[in-house]
């Protein structure tokens, strides 16, 4: 059987961790926002045999998120030779970011958040205030998520994201962080696979909506 196993494993050796060496093969779950790296136990039944990890990473922005996930991937590859990543929402945006593609041979992304310039825009639009405001104050509180930061804008717009590897997307209908378009125009132009749940949420957790993802990714791992 395959382990699951969260952040913990950092505290031992790396003499020990690849000592503990069972299989070639890894899942590594990046949680989006809010989530937690224990979330990758839903994923084990799907890959009997196989180890599943939990990166329970402490970034909150891309530019610390590049080092942590780097750091992490490889420290995998020096164990696994087949990485298979599962990402969330900006778990998956901050795994392009990171310039970790190299290292992943399949990517299964659940909502991701593939424009992050176009969200921060459509934020400044939800708040009510503008661009030049933005840059003027640097750092505006919103009452619907993290606070617009003007750092954070331009770093966006400094680091185009690319991402060539093979791809299956999950995306909802009624998902409000990222429009059909713009997940459209990413899968044509990194030639993903994309699969739509019509009145599926960004936040994929209710009963129905499980189901679907389940369903989805059992019909993806045997394609």
């Amino acid at each position: 059987m395959g382990d699951i196993r969260t952040e913990h494993f950092t505290r031992i050796t790396k003499e020990q961790w690849l000592a503990g060496r069972k299989t070639n093969e890894v899942v590594l779950y990046i949680h989006g926002k809010g989530g937690s790296a224990d979330e990758a136990e839903h994923y084990r039944p799907f890959f009997p045999g196989v180890d599943v990890y939990g990166f329970d990473y402490k970034a909150e922005n891309p530019w610390d998120a590049k080092k942590e996930f780097t750091d992490k991937v490889t420290e995998l590859s020096e164990k696994y030779d087949r990485i298979i990543l599962i990402a969330g929402s900006i778990g998956a945006y901050f795994s392009m970011n990171a310039g970790i593609g190299k290292f992943i041979d399949q990517a299964y992304f659940i909502s991701p958040i593939v424009d992050m310039e176009k969200l921060i825009m459509d934020m400044i639009n939800w708040a009510g205030t503008s661009e030049s405001e933005l840059e003027k104050r640097k750092i505006i509180p919103v009452d619907f998520g993290d606070d617009l930061s003007w750092d954070y804008l331009q770093y966006v717009r400094k680091h185009n994201i690319g991402w060539n590897v093979s791809t299956e997307i999950l995306y909802g209908s009624a998902d409000h962080m990222q429009s059909m378009d713009t997940i459209q125009e990413f899968v044509m132009k990194e030639s993903a696979n994309l699969t739509i749940m019509e009145g599926g949420e960004h936040w994929f957790h209710t009963d129905e909506q499980m189901s679907f993802l389940d369903q989805w990714l059992r019909t993806k791992l045997s394609e």
